[in-house]
Parts: C-alpha cells; structure tokens; sequence
C-alpha cells in the first residue's frame, strides 16, 4: 500500500513544483485521448441514429464533421485549462447536448413529413435527392444555431457570477444525488453499445477491473542497463492501475482488429438502429483541411434554434458544476472558488462557439467520462491533459486519421461509457460520508429528487405529446430540459438542500466548520488556501491585465478576489446557514450527537465569525429527541 501511495503522490499534481515526466505524460495524454475520441464516437452515432434514411445517403462526409469537433475540442480544453478552472479538464460533448439536438432533428422530421417537405429555402439543385440533402444541410446547420445560442448562454452565466454562486451552494446534500444520477443516465445508452457484442464488452471489462482493481499494487519488472552493472532487473513502482483504461481498450481494439479484418463500418449496427445506411468514408476523406469558419455553411438562427439552444446552454452548465466538483476531489484538492467556476464556463462558451462557427452539432464542456477515467485511474497531470489538447488540434486537421477512431467497435465504446459512469455513482455515493444520512430531511431529499429525474423523462417518452402549450419553442424548450434527468436532480436538490431547514451535521457542512478551526483544523485551513492558489489566473496575465479591468463588470466575476478578502468556496454556505435551537429531523441519532453525563463539557476553540453558528449547532446537538 505504501508504494501504491507514493505512485499516486507522484502522479497527481498536488503541488505545482512537481511535473509528471514526459513518458508518462505521453501515455497519459493517450489515455485521455482514446477516451475523449469514445464519447465522440459516440455522440455522432447516437446523433445520426436520430436522422432520416435520406440524409445519410447524402455527400456529407462525417468524419469531416467528426474532426471539426475534434479541433474545436482541443482549442477548448487548451483554454480550460490556461484560462479556465485550471484544473486539468478535457473537454469534449456530452449528452446535455445530445438529448435537445435529438430533440430538434426529431422535431423537423415531423415537421417535413407533415408539410411535404416544404422548407424555408429554395432548391437550387435538380439531382434526385438533391432537395432532401439540401433540406437536410439546413436542418444541421439549424443544430449549428442551437449549439451558437448555448454558446452564449455559456458566457453570460460565467461572465455574470451565476455559475460560481450556484456552485457555492452546492453542498454534499446537492452533488450526491446529482452526481449518482448522472452515472445512473447513461445506462441506456451504454446497454445499446455493449449489444452490439455483450462479449467483447463484457471482456473490456474484466480486465479493467483485473488491472485497475486486483492489480493495482503489483510492481512491474523492468530491464535496466548501465556500463557499471550490466544488464538488471528491477521491480518499478505499481503502474497497471495508472493504464488500465489504456491497456485494456487498446488491446481489445487491436484484437477486434486482428480477429475481424474488415473495419466494422456504422452501417452494420444494432437491430434498433438497422435503418442507417452510413457508410465508412475513412478512404475518401483528404489527408488535411483545415477548419474555418463558415466552410460548412453558417449556422441557421431560428425561433426553434433558440430554444434547443438555450436549454443547451442551461444543461450542460449544469453537468460542468459536478465535473469541476468531481475533479477536484479526484484531485484531493479544495473545491473551485467563484472566479475559476466562472471562468471555466466562459473558456466552455467560447470553445462552443468555435465549434458552432466550424459547423459541427455538439459544443464542448467538461468531459465527464475523463474526469471519471481520472479518478478511476488515479492518474492525470496538467502536462498530459496539454498534450492531450495538442494532439486533438492536429488530429482534427486530418479527416482521414480522425476516421480511423471510427473502426473502433461500438462494444469497446459501451464498455468504455460504461466503466468511467459508474465512477460518477460511486463519487457521488461517497459525499454521503459528510452527511447524516439517517436524518429524515436527508432521506426525502435524495430519494425524491433520484426518482423524479428518472420518472420525468421517461413519462416524456411514453406520452410524447402531453407537453403541449400552444408555442413550439417553450415545448421543445421544456422537453429539452425535461428529458435530461442530471438537470431536473440538480434542480430539485439545489432548491430543497437551501431551502429545507436542518442543521450542519445534517446538511454535510460540520466539516467545513472544523476546517475553519484555529486549534484543529490549521493546518486543513493552510492547505485550503495553499491549493486554493491553483486556481489564480496565470502570473503572465495577471500582471498584464490593469486592476481597473478585474474591479469592473463583467470581469469582476472572473479575476480572483484581494489579498484577505478571497474566499474558499466551501464555506460559503456557513455564513447564510440560519437554524434554531428546535430544528432538527433526525429519525435515529448519530453516535456523539447526544452528549453524556459523565463526559467532561468542552467546547472547541472557534473564530468570531463562527460564534453564532457554533452555538446553533451545541444547542441542537445537546437536544434530545423522544424516539417514541
């Protein structure tokens, strides 16, 4: 165990002195690369699954689409973690994007089918198919005008405060269930994969967890060679839980590869998707383009647009807060201040910005199945996520080497969503650790809110046309929003966690209280303000940018507060925490809430501004409550 630990110190950049060696930060940033290239595979074959016949029989080559994509993720995750939270994030789409895009396509397929086919734009071409591909172009770069629209969305809520408030005043209360149900929504998806070959996926899996779990203390023997000893054999440091992601998806992939010599192409899918004709366009595509803005067709703005859009933006906002939260507890570090909250969602607008104007159908946000492969790996660095972003950049100017992740088969990529998820139920499980989870408020709380992000989406999908207001944007706006289960979690739970009475003990917030205490916790307090320093913007910015910029709005919500005046984020909720002596739900009482008779009465040293809090909590703790 003590090797595992110092593996782990030495990879994880708890201090900024230490650099991850370059090796390693290679096959690190190869990690995160297959990872991040999954999802997208992913995203666009759930996404094309959603289109008619007739336009996958159209000239749009999709790996082109798939490499625009690519590009603008790298530029995003360079911006997130320069610019942004800094904390070693890659960036990439996800399913907040997927289910309105959905959404919309659906939408315009009804509504050709119903009209005729009768759209806005003229037919320009006489081909056979040309009308419907023309059709089609513009339907996609209407996508194009949703993921613009989020985009904004994105920038106003970093550059107005609103993210980091409510990041705030996420407590553990808010992020487990939000975290659990955000795991648990993605089984749908990855059961639709893995049928693809529940043996290949099944595969990928065991021996992820043989590497990353069974052997995650086993010392590799290597050769080594110097002129004084010879040739010698040493045990290393344990590295297979580091690569286990790594290992396990390459070595299926090269065996898929070797076993079946034909690629298998996206036309040969699951018996629910055998309506896709799309064919594998990996040997037409050119060696290099270069994306530009407009090459595509600028993206549409509509009234529909809008509103997919906005339900866009709103959504994956929220999906980015738990990825920040994630993250830095992978990390072991405190959680994001205000400011890197706000300028983490403002480098994600502009990276979906970029994504919009390139013309591809997804913006980018925290990856959540890399942040998860992280945290199950034990392994990242900021070197790593750079070369990661490097290597997205140049990938993405080449279509045809962007096209060969597409062989990739689907299983590999259900396995994959799969295991990183599950990281995400577990995470949020366990900041259940903080909480009095026999508290009778904590209960309702988590049930409740779990089981109406899973019954609200899903009675959309039986009764599709029960939400009708009479105005087809605020209905594609509402169902966009509604069939997102992360979202409706996130927002039952934020709005019941501060808004329900309870105590600190029940809230998860006691430990915070005990950090702050000059006797016990100094040193958790140093070490809070020590990382709370990763989050600063760059030296070379900082002094460049004039202090008048960082008092003035927008971009006071950016820069990080004064010398003495900047505060940790997770102690926040203390200071606008009310409670009363009689506020307490409790069903059974927590060991050493009630105090005995014969233990000796002390209480803690504690600041001046903890007093009042302090007292609150004694006077509820002394308090007894009848069990019958």
């Amino acid at each position: 165990m003590n090797g595992t630990s110092a593996a782990f110190q030495s990879i994880l950049p708890h201090t900024r002195h230490k650099l991850t060696p370059w090796p390693l930060s290679c096959i690190l940033a190869l990690q995160h690369l297959l990872v991040q290239v999954s999802f997208l595979c992913i995203f666009h074959f759930l996404f094309i699954a959603t289109l008619p016949h007739e336009v996958l029989k159209g000239p749009q080559c999709w790996n082109e689409l798939l490499a625009r994509n690519l590009f603008a993720c790298g530029i995003s995750t360079a911006l997130q973690c320069g610019l942004g939270t800094r904390l070693p994030l890659v960036q990439a789409p996800s399913f907040e994007f997927l289910i309105p895009a959905m959404v919309l396509t659906q939408h315009m397929t009804l509504s050709r089918q119903s009209e005729g086919n009768s759209t806005e734009i003229p037919d320009v071409c006489a081909g056979p198919n040309c009308e419907n591909t023309s059709n089609w172009d513009w339907s996609l770069r209407e996508v194009s005008g949703a993921v613009l629209i989020s985009a904004l969305v994105q920038v106003a809520l970093g550059m107005s405060g609103a993210c980091g408030w409510i990041a705030c005043h996420c407590g553990p209360m808010v992020l487990a269930p939000s975290l659990s149900i955000i795991g648990l929504s993605a089984y749908k998806p990855a059961a639709l994969l893995c049928s693809e070959n529940w043996g290949v996926a099944l595969l990928l899996v065991s021996l992820n967890v043989l590497l990353s779990q069974h052997l995650a203390s086993c010392r590799v023997p290597i050769c080594q060679w110097s002129r004084a000893r010879g040739l010698s054999i040493r045990l290393c440091r344990p590295a297979l839980h580091r690569f286990s992601v790594l290992l396990s998806v390459s070595g299926i992939w090269l065996a898929c590869g070797i076993l079946r010599p034909i690629p298998t192409p996206w036309d040969t899918l699951h018996h629910s998707t055998h309506h896709l004709t799309l064919t594998n366009h990996t040997l037409q595509s050119p060696w290099l383009q270069v994306p530009y803005p407009g090459d595509l067709g600028w993206p549409v703005l509509s009234t529909h647009a809008v509103a997919i859009g906005v339900a866009m933006g709103i959504t994956a906002s929220v999906n980015s807060i738990g990825c920040y939260l994630l993250c830095s507890k992978a990390l072991r570090d405190s959680p994001p201040p205000m400011h890197a909250c706000n300028r983490g969602l403002w480098a994600e607008g502009l990276g979906s910005l970029l994504s919009a104007v390139l013309g591809s159908v997804s913006g980018t946000a925290s990856s959540m199945p890399n942040a998860c492969a992280s945290s199950l790996t034990q392994a990242t660095s900021f070197r790593s996520v750079w070369i990661s972003a490097l290597a997205c950049v140049l990938l993405g100017l080449s279509p045809r080497l962007t096209g060969l992740f597409a062989t990739i088969p689907l299983a590999v990529h259900g396995g994959i969503l799969g295991m990183t998820y599950s990281v995400a139920v577990g995470t949020g499980i366990s900041y259940f650790q903080y909480t009095n989870i026999d508290s009778g408020r904590n209960i309702f709380i988590v049930g409740f809110t779990m089981f109406m992000g899973l019954l609200v989406p899903r009675w959309l999908l039986t009764t599709p046309g029960s939400l009708a207001t009479g105005f087809v944007p605020v209905d594609l706006f509402l169902i966009s929003v509604l069939m997102i289960p992360s979202f409706i979690t996130g927002l039952l739970s934020f709005f019941l966690e501060n808004t329900v009475s309870g105590t600190l003990q029940e809230r998860g917030l006691l430990h915070h209280l005990l950090a702050r205490n000059p006797d016990a916790g100094e040193n958790l307090l140093h070490q809070s303000r020590r990382t709370s320093q990763r989050y600063e913007l760059p030296l070379l910015l900082r002094k460049c940018l004039p202090l008048q910029w960082c008092k003035g709005f927008p971009f006071c919500f950016l820069c990080p507060l004064e010398d003495g005046k900047e505060e940790i984020m997770s102690s926040d909720p203390l200071e606008e925490l009310h409670c009363s002596a009689g506020e307490t739900t409790d069903l059974l009482q927590k060991p050493g809430t009630v105090k005995l008779e014969s233990e000796p009465e002390q209480e803690p040293a504690i600041d001046n501004g903890n007093v009042e809090n302090h007292k609150c909590y004694i006077a509820v703790a002394n308090e007894t409550t009848p069990l019958c």
